[in-house]
């Protein structure tokens, strides 16, 4: 391990219900779970005159976005059904998801932090990490700075924990939450990481706490002692060694400050099943809105695409989907539509639908093309679902 290394894991405290707090500071303390698409929350509640609907009234098969730390204490979580949800916590407040607001706060708080530490590894809207190294100052004060500085420019909390390589700190980061600094040292690995659960390393999901709880490995601890040959038995060699090196609290990888993302895509999951000519309309809509969103996504990062795929999930839960590569790189909607249309002749539409997503791959930076290929296509958006 390379200890000489101050890397930090910045963490937004309940990040989407913290924001939607910002608006309504009249629900504060209370149980709020935030999930569903803004457009249909009004379809979704039935007979709630409140002006904060109750999950008790909520009826459709949305899924919980994020909640409140009250919320989470009645046994409720980020992914679980919202249906499951009200039976747990009926009493709860539910908000749509508003994603436009998320994606403003999350640019203020990360613009915040590199006014302090310019080395951050971007993860996802509400978490990222922070080279320390070489920025001056005591450990603490400097997370202190940090978590002002963000509290100052967004008004809400986050939780930080710093140790000498990133999955140690991603683990610390959630020790003292809301609102906690945590900082770790090689020597506190015994005391304070191994008697923690396996799944808190990230990397370790369900299928592989399952067949570890199986060997009566439960704990990072147990792990951490486990015989090698034994893991590799069970798990295969190179991950098992990841295993061994992880509870040991082994992580060399570095705090990458930039990455080209291989495909940028939008996908919805809608509140009934839709059918393909019954609800033709009403999918043409979501279909051209996808595309529209995934334009404005590849203008506002700067890249054209030509690679155009589509995502259906038919209401079995079979997946299938579709893509075609095209001669030059694109970046309008028209034409991103128009793309995804052609994939979708190549699937059956003869069942109801509950997903819909359109991806744009094999990018390349607008700056590196000729004129000529970022200029728009002028088509008409098709107004039909399966049109020509």
């Amino acid at each position: 391990m390379k200890s000489d290394r101050r890397i930090a894991h910045l963490d937004m405290d309940a990040f989407y219900a913290s924001v939607e707090l910002l608006r309504y500071p009249e629900l504060r303390g209370q149980p709020v779970v935030i999930g569903g698409r803004r457009a249909a929350a009004a379809q979704s509640v039935q007979g709630e005159p409140s002006r904060f609907p109750r999950l008790s009234s909520y009826v459709g098969r949305g899924v919980i976005t994020t909640a409140t730390y009250e919320a989470r204490a009645l046994g409720v979580s980020s992914g679980m059904g919202l249906m499951k949800a009200a039976r747990l916590a009926p009493a709860a407040y539910l908000l749509p998801a508003d994603f436009e607001a998320y994606r403003h706060y999350s640019r203020l708080f990360k613009t915040a932090v590199a006014t302090i530490a310019p080395e951050i590894e971007d993860r996802g809207i509400d978490e990222i990490y922070i080279d320390l190294t070489q920025v001056p100052g005591d450990t603490a004060a400097l997370c202190a700075t940090i978590k002002n500085a963000v509290l100052d420019a967004t008004g809400l909390t986050c939780s930080i924990g710093v140790s000498p390589n990133k999955l140690l700190s991603k683990i610390a980061s959630e020790l003292d939450k809301p609102d906690g600094i945590t900082i770790l040292t090689e020597s506190e690995i015994p005391t304070r990481i191994w008697p923690l659960p396996v799944n808190r390393i990230n990397g370790i999901g369900p299928r592989a706490v399952a067949k570890l709880g199986a060997l009566g490995i439960t704990r990072i601890g147990q792990l951490a002692e486990a015989a090698l040959d034994l893991l590799q038995t069970h798990f295969g060699r190179n991950y098992a060694e990841w295993l061994h090196l992880a509870a040991n609290g082994e992580d060399d990888r570095p705090v990458v400050t930039y990455s080209e993302p291989k495909s940028i895509s939008r996908e919805t999951t809608f509140e009934r099943d839709l059918h393909p000519r019954a609800d033709k309309a009403l999918l043409s809509e979501i279909f051209t809105d996808l595309c529209i969103r995934v334009a404005g996504d590849l203008k506002r990062k700067g890249y054209a695409g030509r690679t155009i795929g589509l995502k259906l999930r038919y209401e079995d839960f079979r997946t299938v989907t579709r893509d075609q590569t095209l001669p030059s790189a694109i970046m309008e909607a028209a034409a991103i539509r128009r793309a995804a249309g052609e994939c979708l002749k190549r699937i059956p539409l003869d069942r109801r639908l509950r997903l819909l997503g359109v991806r744009v791959g094999s990018l390349t930076p607008i700056s590196d093309l000729a004129e000529s290929a970022t200029q728009p296509v002028q088509v008409e958006l098709p107004l039909a679902l399966d049109s020509n």
